[in-house]
């Protein structure tokens, strides 16, 4: 007798345009693990997930691949791909890491973004209010990783850009559950507010120091609270 699988919903993101399609298949299975659809650990049944993404088994794998050079998955040869899991203590060390290659973002962006680019960083500020007001986590998410992002393409420097965009791949599920606790969320909200100040000042020091704390710090007071509600 075959053993059924439970299908899960796939949640809804807007296609990049120009995006190939493995691209778009691994930007829907990122997002399944951000949100524990698919959770640390598990195995990723490809016919299930081709059938339920609507996609052949080729742009699936390939998808896979991306995901595996993210650090998000891990194919096992004979075993398939199933979701990495890594330890705390490695989260925590790529997120130390994260938070200085942050740090140092933001001090040539503060000497180097155009006006525009402060613009539009603070027009994504405003949106991600908007998203804590309504409770949106997965919105508030997103626009806050554009935040980061943005930040880190208006220093011009390609190789940072690019080794940032590696490491944050890999923690990207732990920055989104760092705003899971309401607790956290809340200071999440008044670090961005400094953020966007020092920015706006060009305050490169500032800026640096700031990034460098917010980066680590969503991950400890996370962990702080899950082990308090754990003990109580």
């Amino acid at each position: 007798m075959t053993a059924s699988v439970t299908v899960l919903p796939v949640p809804a993101r807007p296609r990049r345009t120009g995006a190939t399609k493995p691209a778009r298949v691994a930007e829907l299975i990122r997002e399944m693990i951000i949100q524990d659809t698919l959770p640390p650990g598990a195995p990723i049944r490809e016919r299930a997930l081709a059938e339920q993404l609507q996609v052949s088994r080729t742009p699936l794998r390939e998808a896979l691949k991306i995901l595996a050079a993210e650090g998000l998955v891990e194919i096992e040869p004979h075993r398939g791909a199933v979701v990495a899991a890594p330890s705390a203590t490695e989260m925590r060390e790529l997120l130390q890491l994260l938070g200085v290659i942050e740090a140092y973002a933001g001090e040539l962006a503060a000497a180097s973004a155009t006006e525009e680019e402060i613009r539009e960083i603070t027009a994504l500020h405003y949106e991600m209010l908007a998203a804590y007001t309504r409770g949106d986590r997965l919105t508030y998410f997103h626009r806050n990783q554009a935040i980061h992002l943005a930040l880190v393409r208006a220093t011009r420097n390609r190789t940072l850009v690019a080794h940032h965009g590696r490491i944050n791949a890999r923690v990207y599920r732990a920055r989104y559950i760092s705003n899971l606790e309401t607790q956290r969320w809340e200071k999440a909200i008044e670090e961005h507010e400094a953020i966007l100040a020092a920015l706006q000042r060009r305050d490169g020091a500032g800026l640096a120091a700031i990034l460098r704390e917010h980066v680590l710090r969503g991950w400890d007071e996370t962990q702080n609270l899950l082990a308090a509600q754990a003990a109580s």
